[in-house]
This record gives C-alpha cells, sequence and structure tokens, in this order.
C-alpha cells in the first residue's frame, strides 16, 4: 500500500509536531554539546564554575613565587592554574629584543623577556609541585615550539592567548593534539573569532570573553558579550577578567560563564606589567567563595515548589 502525504489540518498539526520535536530534539542537543572535560572536571551549562588562577608571568622568572602562587590557589580552591610559555627568539624579532627597556634583569627588552621566561628546569618543578597540591596547570603556548615543549609534561588542555587568536599555524598545531582548547577573545572581532573556531572545531571548545587591557576599566568590560558568544557558539562560555575589582567574575557567572579566568599575585605592587590587573590571595579567597555561592543560587532555572516551602504554602496559601 503507497504511502500517501497527511492533508488537511491533520497533516498541518502533524508537520507542526514534526517541527517541534526537532526544536526540541536541537535543543536537547545543544545542552549536551555545552560541556567540555578537562582533566576529569566537566565543564559547560549547568557544572560548577571552573576557576582558573592565571599566574602567567606574575611569578617574575622566580620559581619560589611561582610554587607559592600554586599552593595559595589550590588552598582557596580553584580547578587549575595557568601559565605562559614563549620561545623568545621565535615570538619577538632580533630588533624587538634589542630595544632598551630596563627591568631587574638587564637594560633591554630581550633581557626582559628571557628573565621572565621558565625553562624545562622550572616547569619541571612546576610539574612536581602541582601533582603535591592535587591541582591541574596547564598554559598559553605562543608559538609552535611551546606546544611541542608543553607536550612533555602532557598537560590537560591548551590556553590560545587573545593575542594569537589569528595565528592559524598555532590553532592548526593546538588543534592536533586533539585536547581541549580554551580561546581567549580579547581585541578580536566575531569574524576573526568564527575564523578561529573554523580551524579549531567546536568539540572540545571553551571560548572566554575577554577585554585586553590590564587593568580593564569597569565602563569597557560589556560583559553583555557573554550572552552574545553563548548565542552564536555552540560550546561552554566564560570570562576572562583583567579588571581590579571583584564584582565582575560574579556578573559573569550569571550571564551564564561557565569559566571564570583572573590574573593572581602575591602583592599587586610588586614590580610587573601584569600585577595591577591581578587579584591578591585575600581577594582570591572571596572571590572563589562568593563563585561557588553565586553557582548555588543559580540553581537549575526550572520552576517548582520546594520541600522547604511546602510547611509555608500550608500555611498561608489561601486554597478556593
Amino acid at each position: 500500500m503507497t504511502e500517501v502525504e497527511p492533508v488537511g489540518r491533520i497533516g498541518n498539526t502533524i508537520k507542526k509536531m514534526s517541527v517541534k520535536q526537532k526544536k526540541l530534539k536541537t535543543a536537547r542537543h545543544r545542552r549536551l554539546r555545552r560541556t567540555v572535560k578537562i582533566g576529569g572536571k566537566v565543564i559547560g551549562d549547568g557544572q560548577p564554575v571552573f576557576f582558573i588562577a592565571e599566574i602567567g608571568i606574575n611569578h617574575n622568572g622566580d620559581i619560589k613565587i611561582a610554587k607559592k602562587l600554586i599552593s595559595e590557589a589550590a588552598r582557596v580552591g580553584c580547578d587549575a592554574v595557568k601559565f605562559q610559555k614563549r620561545t623568545v627568539d621565535i615570538v619577538y624579532t632580533p630588533e624587538d629584543l634589542a630595544r632598551p627597556r630596563e627591568s631587574p634583569f638587564g637594560l633591554t627588552n630581550g633581557d626582559l623577556k628571557r628573565g621572565l621566561e621558565f625553562e624545562e628546569k622550572e616547569y619541571k618543578e612546576v610539574d612536581k609541585h602541582c601533582k603535591k597540591e592535587k591541582i591541574m596547570w596547564f598554559a598559553s603556548p605562543w608559538d609552535t615550539e611551546s606546544v611541542d615543549f608543553l607536550e612533555k609534561f602532557k598537560v590537560p588542555c591548551y590556553k590560545v592567548a587573545s593575542a594569537c587568536l589569528t595565528d592559524d599555524k598555532l590553532l592548526k598545531k593546538i588543534k592536533a593534539t586533539d585536547k581541549p582548547v580554551i580561546l581567549s577573545t580579547g581585541m578580536s572581532t566575531e569574524e576573526q573569532i568564527d575564523h578561529a573556531v573554523r580551524i579549531l572545531g567546536t568539540r572540545n571548545l571553551i571560548i572566554l570573553h575577554c577585554v585586553s587591557t590590564y587593568p580593564a576599566a569597569d565602563n569597557e568590560l560589556n560583559l553583555r558579550c557573554i550572552r552574545t558568544l553563548r548565542n552564536r557558539y555552540d560550546v561552554p562560555i566564560g570570562y576572562s577578567g583583567h579588571e581590579v575589582g571583584l564584582s565582575p567574575p560574579l556578573l559573569a557567572v550569571g550571564l551564564g560563564a561557565s569559566v571564570i579566568e583572573r590574573h593572581i599575585t602575591l602583592d599587586r605592587a610588586m614590580w610587573g606589567s601584569d600585577q595591577a590587573a591581578s587579584v591578591e590571595i585575600a581577594g582570591l579567597v572571596r572571590l572563589v567563595r562568593d563563585i561557588k555561592l553565586a553557582s548555588a543560587m543559580l540553581g537549575d532555572g526550572k520552576k517548582k515548589i520546594l520541600p522547604s516551602e511546602e510547611p509555608i504554602l500550608q500555611k498561608l496559601r489561601r486554597m478556593k
């Protein structure tokens, strides 16, 4: 018997139901896709906020400072610490390295960059100390050779710094590791982000809204971009902040951020270009605590009568 196309109101109803079912299926699919797993931690909608303590170059080339920051981040309850890795002679031109720039390491920009850079000896200590403190670590590689360097330590994921978002060669190198990628989007257009996402793919990708000024002014944070990114890309969205205060990350969580990244320091008055845009340990304690509270306060978004409301309902609700 030949199957015929439903017609009339019944046929239209079936077609409408089919469209609705497809939309529901797509919505369920989106919810399922919006998770990424890093080192045993599931990141995405409905999951605890993943907090990254960005050490970056705030160790000032001193492994003792780096270890202290790692220990404090672990004690506070951060999920991971992050560093920056550069092959100095590749990332910077000879002319740039020769440029005069006074620092504790010497009189040229090259002295500064080499003085701040950890090499294999220091990263072995970082790796050992993080294992001791039971906290993950990874880094932002600024060149393909640094990806090879970090692979020796079996890092759980990679971070793409905002400055590297348009470096196709680096993106392809990171993509080839088949590890989760966290992409920062400071000083980038939607078209540039689209291009980077096409290279990296959406599987195992997290995108962070970011404003690349140090420190960032409150009126330039544009936190509503978190919603813009959530609507545009089917991946977990987070926020990488460089502001002075502690409230923007909390607002970011309220807007749907699944990941928060903040620079940390032992003292904002220390020498270094990123110290002023960083959070001291006392502030980090409050920030991590309040983000955990904010996550609990947001709930699952489903309206229902809570068990704790039942006695009040019985007492106050007027029944007819």
